[in-house]
């Protein structure tokens, strides 16, 4: 029962669809894992159990072997012992001839008997070689589908490794977007800008004051103007007068 149980196993996980497996796993990954666990089990157990088929094999073919040499053996010990007989019936000794025919009779029956073994043996062979060659098949099919899971597995680490660097690329070029107001640079830059900004008021406050101060200076010259003429109207009303 467990070499059947085995057997089933073999012929079960040879035919598995990885891909549809795959596609119906929540983890792959772990799905794959434990997979090329089953598998590497699998196949030492197949591994076991075919040794053991195929060394009952060679016991049967052992058998068969020594039945067909036994069947050889007694059939020339038959043809011996008839000879003897007819040698001693030629010479007058028919007491000992008949013993040899009895002999020779013995040893045909022994032959029949073998024949009849190995005879017998040589259906169970050839059923047990074909299933021999069917495990051998499986057992390979299992080993190509092992080395399938493991580059499967593979693959799909490399993959995840991938896609993990590249979301992690992604968060890092999203952190440093210039364009993101929620980014670091774009909140400093913004604060270099108020500085500026305030830069630029106290400018424009510096200029508005010291262009204040030159209004008052042109507002200066004008009645310095003013009083120079009202100096020389009177200095020339001065004058006229004198003068009458």
């Amino acid at each position: 029962m467990a070499k059947q149980s085995i057997f089933g196993r073999i012929s079960q996980l040879a035919k598995a669809n990885i891909n549809a497996l795959l596609d119906s796993a929540e983890d792959p990954k772990l799905m794959l894992d434990q997979m090329v666990r089953d598998y590497t089990t699998s196949i030492a157990d197949a591994e076991s159990a075919i040794a053991e088929t195929i060394g009952n094999l060679r016991l049967l073919e052992d058998d068969h072997r020594e039945d067909i040499e036994a069947a050889t053996e007694w059939g020339g010990k038959a043809l011996a012992a008839s000879r003897k007989a007819d040698e001693l019936r030629a010479g007058g000794n028919a007491v000992d001839a008949d013993k040899f025919d009895n002999l020779a009779k013995v040893a045909l029956g022994r032959q029949l008997q073998s024949e009849k073994e190995a005879k017998a043996a040589e259906p169970q062979i050839a059923s047990q070689t074909a299933v021999v060659e069917q495990l051998k098949n499986g057992l390979n099919a299992m080993k190509t589908k092992l080395g399938q899971l493991a580059s499967k597995r593979d693959e799909l680490v490399a993959r995840s490794k991938s896609a993990a660097a590249q979301a992690q690329v992604m968060d890092a070029v999203k952190s440093i977007d210039i364009m993101d107001p929620t980014s670091e640079v774009s909140r400093f830059e913004d604060k270099i800008r108020r500085e500026e900004a305030k830069v630029r008021g106290a400018s424009e406050l510096a200029a508005s004051s010291l262009d204040a101060q030159f209004e008052s200076l042109e507002d200066l010259g004008e009645l310095t103007e003013v009083d120079a003429r009202l100096a020389a109207l009177k200095n020339a009303g001065s004058t006229t007068a004198i003068g009458s």
